[in-house]
């Protein structure tokens, strides 16, 4: 009885040392980075907290070249806050408490 539960609790151990692995990098679905923005696949991200992973993974995800962040409220250039694809920039913005509150592109 004692040898089995020391072997499940081994066994368990092992399982969840395996589980816990960091990920290498943060990748494209289909392996590349066409450069050509579209929010249809980060409108999840909204209300998620910027974080510089999070905000990679938007980059990576909506196919974009680069991503800026702006803070709600700060004047950014005339384009429309609903352009959902277009450019090789996808904007987020962050309200106050880091949460994102919107995705575009351009």
């Amino acid at each position: 009885m004692y040898r089995s539960l020391i072997l499940a609790g081994a066994v368990v151990l092992a399982t969840t040392a395996c589980s816990s692995a960091p990920v290498a990098g943060i990748q494209p679905i289909d392996g590349v980075v066409s450069g050509q923005c579209h929010t249809d696949m980060v409108l999840g991200a909204a209300g998620l907290a910027a974080s510089p992973a999070t905000v990679e993974r938007a980059r990576v995800d909506s196919d974009s070249l680069h991503v800026q962040t702006v803070r709600d409220g700060t004047r950014q250039p005339a384009t429309p806050a609903s352009a959902t694809s277009g450019g090789d920039r996808l904007t987020i913005h962050v309200g106050r408490n880091n949460a994102i509150t919107a995705l575009r592109c351009g």
